[in-house]
């Protein structure tokens, strides 16, 4: 697909200025007064702050302990100050946060690797040396963020860092191709893709920042038709492991990190060889990957979310209503400027991507036609197995699939439900990541085991990791009365569960609440896990779920009730300081829950 595009690249490229310049001054003087008095405040507050000290000790924490936060704390933090400084200088323009800019860039060009210690390989899942090799730069997802974010300093604040010095650009410059271009050209990572293996979000996201860190600076032609072609064929690699359905199979927080970033990529792309994308625009598969967050949105700041996504996630930015705009999605245009106005923040994105929040401040969002903004009632994505239905009460997700996709959680056949746009059965998400997250001991972690999602379990057996691990015969049907999804899941789990057929059917009858099925054939004791973040009362064989509403049990032994603290600073962004796990013994082959 992308590769087609060869034939349209030009022999001489266009460069790409991601944003307006320093001295374009009105462009930023057009900036709102409230944006205006936000970022410089921003800017006002980080020139108090010190930067942070990042020794070679905090480098080695990760290969001793298995701590990132610490580290990437101090990491992102000095990426961070710098860009709100930058911002506060594009917009104010009287010089006095360029002495902090500069030492924030310098600072950063001195560091002995951009790579952040958890990514500090040279292959797929290899080793994790405890230092960085200044020979030996990793591409990883922040070294290319590095790139892009120092890239774009130079080209919107070139002028007033040259009057200082022009030792900066270079540095910049230099140290850009040293760690970033030379060995993008050189090395072949992993996440560049090699046709056969399946690849991920870091793909398309760190392609698209080499693209950014190449034609934001004057690099000569060579090089950029040589990155380019390198792009394309990441490009291919990153788009052909979806589905024609664009479903992401990373959960909805990974989707601004994949096809968002694909589509970055793309407009890079086309600004600096015009028309070589405009047949991808019409692509029924890309409008689709532009169109997937909109299905999942439930209400406010909740989306339907599994694998490492969070139930709660920040809003949408221009970069999702550009992509609406450029795939012809009128609804996924209105649904993110919508997202955007009613948002409480202001309109910065949550990230240190300079170019993303440049393009807040810059592009003009037109305001939503309110009958353009809702998602379709039912959306299905068999490439995953996920399929979500709603009407005026509930809003359904049933994920079936497998357990050998990226960010997997062991999670076949679960069900996620919100009630009034409020949780009800949920998917608990994932922890702050630490070494163990992406190692062979992953599924120690308990988010990541199938006993604390909405299954079964059976006498202590657990799903398996792994693609044969998968729902099997798996049904949907949705009709204007009701949306039934069923499909078994025994083959999701190992040869110790005994376990000959699980068929679960889950249906949303509109209008009169929602119905699970659990038809089990097996020879050990099964239970079924549900994960609710209001506390649950059992009363016989009905549970009250908080002020929510309530779950008719048939076939169900005496229910436990599990109360699991959250103290973790990832996880309490989603959810309250106590969730609740019920088990409940399956008495006979049939369990019935009647949600209403």
């Amino acid at each position: 697909m992308f590769r087609e595009a060869a034939a349209r690249i030009p022999s001489v490229f266009s460069g790409f200025l991601p944003g307006a310049p320093f001295g374009d001054r009105d462009a930023w003087q057009a900036v709102s007064d409230d944006l205006k008095a936000h970022v410089v405040g921003d800017a006002e507050a980080a020139s108090c702050r010190s930067w942070s000290v990042i020794k070679a000790q905090d480098y080695r924490q990760f290969s001793i302990t298995g701590n990132r936060a610490d580290f990437e704390a101090a990491y992102f933090s000095r990426r961070r100050m710098l860009n709100d400084l930058v911002l506060g200088e594009l917009v104010e323009g009287k010089g006095r946060f360029l002495p902090s800019i500069v030492d924030g860039v310098m600072l950063i060009c001195e560091e002995s690797g951009w790579q952040l210690p958890a990514h500090n390989s040279y292959e797929r899942g290899g080793v994790r040396h405890p230092l960085p090799d200044v020979e030996r730069p990793v591409i990883d997802l922040f070294a290319a963020e590095t790139g892009a974010l120092l890239a774009t300093v130079a080209a919107l604040l070139g002028g007033p860092l040259d009057e200082i010095s022009p030792t900066v650009r270079r540095r910049i410059e230099h140290e850009v191709r040293v760690r970033i271009l030379d060995p993008y050209l050189g090395t072949h990572f992993w996440w560049m893709g090699n046709g056969s293996e399946r690849v991920n979000n870091w793909t398309a996201w760190i392609t698209q920042n080499v693209l950014l860190a190449t034609f934001s600076l004057d690099s000569d032609h060579d090089l950029r038709r040589n990155v380019v072609e390198k792009a394309l064929g990441s490009l291919d690699c990153f788009i052909k492991d979806y589905a024609e359905d664009g479903a992401c199979e990373e959960g909805v927080v990974y989707y601004r990190h994949a096809a968002l970033c694909m589509f970055g990529a793309m407009r890079i792309l086309d600004h600096v060889a015009p028309g070589s994308m405009a047949p991808l625009w019409g692509a029924p598969k890309i409008r689709n990957m532009a169109e997937y967050i909109l299905h999942m949105h439930v209400d406010g700041r909740y989306y339907f979310n599994f694998a490492d996504s969070a139930a709660v996630i920040d809003p949408c930015s221009v970069r999702e209503y550009l992509f609406g705009k450029a795939v012809g999605s009128d609804a996924l245009a209105a649904f993110a400027a919508r997202d955007r106005a009613t948002s409480t923040t202001p309109h910065l994105p949550d990230e240190w991507n300079l170019w993303y929040r440049v393009q807040e401040l810059l592009i003009d969002v037109q305001p939503p036609q309110a009958s353009k903004v809702q998602p379709a009632r039912d959306a299905s994505y068999p490439g995953i197995g996920l399929f979500v239905a709603r009407d005026d009460c509930f809003a359904l997700a049933v994920k079936a699939g497998s357990n050998g996709e990226s960010h997997n959680h062991n999670d076949v056949g679960s069900v996620t439900l919100y009630k009034d746009g409020k949780p009800f059965l949920i998917d608990v998400g994932v922890e702050t990541y630490t070494a163990k997250t992406f190692s062979p001991r992953r599924y120690e972690i308990w988010t990541m085991q199938s006993a604390f999602h909405n299954l079964p379990t059976f006498d202590d057996v657990m799903q398996s990791d792994g693609a044969a691990f998968a729902a099997r015969d798996v049904r949907a049907d949705f009709s204007s009365e009701a949306a039934e999804i069923s499909f078994d899941i025994a083959a999701a789990y190992p040869q110790e569960a005994r376990l000959r057929a699980y068929r679960r059917t889950v249906s949303l009858r509109r209008g009169h609440g929602v119905e699970i099925i659990d038809d089990h054939d097996g020879d050990l004791p099964a239970v079924l896990s549900l994960m609710t973040r209001d506390e649950p009362i059992v009363h016989g064989g009905s549970v009250h779920v908080g002020e929510l509403g309530r779950i008719e049990i048939e076939g169900g032994g005496n229910i436990e009730i599990d109360t699991i603290e959250i103290d973790d600073a990832r996880l309490k962004i989603s959810w309250p300081s106590k969730i609740y796990r019920l088990r409940i013994p399956l008495l006979r082959k049939r369990l019935k829950l009647q949600i209403v």
